[in-house]
């Protein structure tokens, strides 16, 4: 590759080649002069990639930058002086940025640079001192307890599980009438917690709870992700949160100067759903606040017009009809009328939106998962007399199965049980921004604060089986986890059909739980039937409980045929005899047909005789 000297290097602004110079990296180095000395801007990056031999300059919108102390001949350009300042509030850190003390690279300016992790390692071939450490991961992950003792892949994972969980996610949600919110009951902030978090202020919007935890198998009932939880704790609000839903509507205004009306619909209204449906609305037709529904409840009486303007009646005379086009709750689901708000648009129509509220207490199959992204599904809830106890009485909220830790290399889990024991025992929050303290350090720390109230340094206790009252011979380890209750719950997930609704076209079950529709049973599901030779159980799958349909099938020409009720006897359109056989085929085989017939081709059923 030839060198910088022997041809022009290419300087490229935001993608874009703006010229040519002759030494790229003396080019870079004057860029980063005059920002430092505030000729130009200080959000303008630059990188002399010499492998390319390309200088890259970005100064677009939407880059990440992280901020760096600038080291100058073997020092930091940070001194003790200007520390003093800051601590006397003297100085901010805009100050440093403008004078020079502190820059901020993006990704590829990062390349050009090598920095020092700590001011004591710092030598003459740095070029800069991270600012902080904990300024290596975003913001989602420094909120987070000592993520720095957890395998890397275990961060994203623990983000995902961070916005699927429950809290107070506003504090005016009562007035609110977003399409769907979670509202945990009893909400409270981490013991351990991180600069990040107190900041920007997620203490004012906590999603979690502080979860007694021991590691503890129970009776298998533990095993893998599962964990099992203390009916005791659950009864005093452990992880109960509310669902609010919003149900909207207005009085459309159709062309032609028809429009819908709110009112309890009439029994002459097309789709009438019956007096009992319509029970619970006001006079109004709006229902009101504090009812109790349960699934099909109307929430909101609305008639609509017709989809055609008139329609003629036995006498000649035009008649307008209307139709019924009431909300009703979601199948599934049932709560209370938590609020209803009536009000107008800017073009004077009316609208309502009723909210419902319905309790989510936790139960077999709901979701809970700490910080760590020590994910788990409840598989049993426990009496509290028949969960573990400690010889203070303590007993755990939540046993977690042992495994889950060293196979998922989450240290910070057992750090924070220590860490946040210590704290509720001390009275007192503790820090756990990453890279602040050594591992050891943290257990010399929480030890003194455990040894201080009389516990054992490293957080093992002696348990009781709360069945049998014989202690177990293994000391449990024990500690406080905060733990996030995540919007994967049963109530919202659980689908169950019978018999129901099929789609028009193909007379196969609807699909999905709005519509009262079951689970699809697809390719890969009938294959294993095949695999296991279960033609029957495959037959009633597929066709005695989708879409079984009885056709007639001509012995002669092998087309479709139909039976004439007048003559009492089956047709063929294609012969115009009757000497057809009756078959139970799929409904979606004979619109296959009809398909093929659509692209005039002629599928014929060859029938054997019996």
């Amino acid at each position: 590759m030839p060198n910088a000297v022997d041809t022009k290097c290419h300087v490229y602004l935001d993608g874009r080649i703006i010229g040519n110079v002759k030494d790229g990296s003396e080019f870079a180095k004057e860029i980063r002069k005059n920002r430092r000395q505030g000729v130009i801007s200080g959000e303008v990056n630059v990188a002399y990639i010499k492998r390319i031999n390309e200088v890259h300059i970005n100064a677009d919108r939407g880059r990440v930058r992280t901020p760096y102390i600038i080291v100058e001949h073997g020092k930091s350009k940070l001194t003790e002086e200007l520390k003093q300042k800051i601590i006397n509030k003297e100085i901010d850190f805009n100050y440093l940025v403008r004078r020079g003390v502190i820059e901020f690279l993006d990704a590829e300016e990062e390349e050009n640079a090598y920095i020092a992790l700590n001011e004591n390692d710092v030598t003459g071939r740095h070029t800069h001192l991270i600012a902080d450490t904990a300024s290596m991961f975003g913001l989602t992950v420094n909120i987070s307890a000592l993520m720095e003792f957890n395998s890397a892949g275990r961060h994203a994972i623990a983000l995902n599980f961070n916005k699927q969980s429950q809290g107070l996610y506003a504090i005016n949600y009562a007035n609110r009438y977003d399409p769907q919110a979670f509202i945990l009951y009893y909400p409270q902030v981490p013991i351990m917690d991180s600069v990040a978090y107190r900041t920007i202020g997620l203490n004012r919007h906590p999603s979690g709870q502080n979860f007694v935890v021991a590691l503890s198998t129970y009776y298998g009932y533990n095993m893998k992700d599962a964990i099992v939880l203390n009916k005791g704790a659950v009864h005093r609000g452990l992880g109960r949160s509310a669902l609010y839903r919003t149900y909207p509507d207005e009085e459309r205004r159709y062309p032609g100067g028809q429009q819908d009306h709110l009112k309890i619909p009439p029994p002459t209204a097309d789709g009438y759903l019956g007096e009992h449906a319509y029970s619970k609305l006001g006079e109004d037709g709006i229902i009101e606040d504090g009812v109790d529904v349960k699934e099909g409840d109307v929430l909101i009486g609305k008639v609509s017009p017709p989809r055609f303007l008139e329609e003629q009646t036995s006498f000649g005379v035009g008649e307008e009809k209307s139709r019924d086009n009431s909300v009703t709750l979601r199948a599934g689901e049932e709560g209370v009328i938590d609020n209803v708000m009536v009000s107008e648009t800017t073009g004077a129509t009316r609208i309502v939106k009723v909210r419902v509220r319905s309790a989510k207490i936790p139960e077999l199959g709901d979701k809970f998962a700490s910080r760590q992204a020590q994910k788990g599904v409840v598989s049993l809830i426990v009496d509290e007399r028949d969960m573990p106890f400690s010889k203070d009485g303590i007993v755990p909220d939540l046993l977690l199965n042992p495994h889950s830790l060293p196979t998922r290399m989450t240290v910070g889990h057992m750090l924070e049980m220590l860490g946040a024991k210590a704290g509720s025992l001390a009275g007192k929050h503790l820090d756990s921004t990453p890279f602040t303290k050594k591992g050891k350090d943290y257990i010399d720390e929480f030890g003194k604060i455990l040894e201080e109230h009389g516990f054992d340094k490293f957080g093992d206790e002696v348990l009781y089986d709360g069945r049998t009252g014989e202690r177990f011979e293994a000391r449990i380890f024990t500690g406080v986890v905060y733990y996030n209750k995540l919007y994967q719950m049963v109530s919202r997930k659980i689908q169950v059909r019978s018999r129901g609704p099929v789609q028009i076209l193909t007379r196969q079950p609807t699909e999905g739980k709005p519509r009262k529709g079951g689970l699809r049973f697809g390719e890969m599901e009938r294959d294993a039937l095949v695999g296991h030779g279960a033609s029957l159980s495959l037959k009633e799958r597929m066709l005695d409980q989708s879409d079984k349909a009885e056709v007639w099938v001509c012995n002669l020409d092998g087309d479709v045929g139909y039976y004439d009720y007048i003559k009492n006897m089956p047709v063929c359109q294609l012969c115009k005899g009757n000497n057809l056989s009756k078959l139970e085929i799929s409904y979606a085989f004979k619109l296959l047909l009809d398909e093929i017939k659509s692209m005039h081709i002629l599928p014929r059923i060859k029938l054997k005789s019996d």
